[in-house]
């Protein structure tokens, strides 16, 4: 039974494959719309009952998809262990980075932004989002289960979302104003990180902030990656 699943889920995953790269060739002129989906399912030849079993919500969850597997090639990347002699920091920028670069039609990702600015998408987009810091984040290691693990996933999803919206507009050559713009963001994160390092350590503000730490450090990171916003411990 465990390898008839096993071939299921290999098929399931080939015909998901199948077709997304099949509307990948109108993603540019269609979007991720209706008519790209229908455009889908035809050239794919994946049964249309099929198509919407694998991506019930149709052009959504191809997008979705398509983001997934950027997710996926910068994983792989990562995984190559090229970081492993930079700086922090350093390893940070460049997973961005990865998962930029694991983007071969930059039009996907403007139409897909288009998408995920609609009220209706936007929770869909702020998750995907949220999950590509968290991917990034735990390849790189962390071991986070209080309030930090939320923080780290909060401020790297802006850095992300700013880099991505500058990349789309960026046509300097290889790309390098938005290495430029990248390394300016992690630096801001990084002595913001110092500015809350040093306040922690001042004699006179520890106190004040005696009320806050107490009530941050009641936040744990969530027992499965799905729970959000995380629990409360009393």
């Amino acid at each position: 039974m465990a390898e008839n699943n096993g071939n299921s889920s290999d098929q399931s995953a080939e015909l998901r494959d199948r077709l997304l790269d099949a509307a990948l060739m109108h993603v540019p002129f269609d979007g991720w719309t209706a008519p790209t989906w229908a455009a889908a399912v035809a050239d794919s030849g994946v049964e249309p009952t099929v198509a919407e079993a694998l991506f019930p919500r149709r052009a959504l969850d191809l997008a979705v998809a398509y983001h997934k597997r950027g997710d996926a090639l910068m994983l792989a990347r990562l995984a190559e262990g090229e970081l492993d002699t930079l700086r922090f920091r350093d390893r940070v920028a460049a997973a961005v980075r990865y998962r930029l670069e694991a983007v071969e039609d930059k039009e996907a990702v403007r139409r897909g932004a288009t998408l995920f600015a609609l009220p209706h998408h936007a929770a869909t987009g702020s998750r995907l989002i949220w999950e590509t810091a968290d991917a990034i984040w735990t390849a790189l290691g962390d071991t986070s289960e209080d309030a930090n693990w939320y923080t780290k996933r909060a401020t790297l999803s802006a850095v992300y979302s700013s880099s991505v919206l500058f990349w789309l507009g960026d046509d300097s050559p290889e790309h390098q104003a938005t290495w430029d713009f990248l390394d300016r963001r992690i630096d801001d994160v990084m002595q913001f990180e110092k500015f809350k390092a040093s306040v922690g350590k001042n004699p006179l503000l520890k106190p004040l902030l005696a009320g806050p730490a107490w009530v941050m450090s009641r936040i744990h990171a969530p027992a499965r990656r799905e729970d959000l916003p995380g629990r409360w411990h009393s």
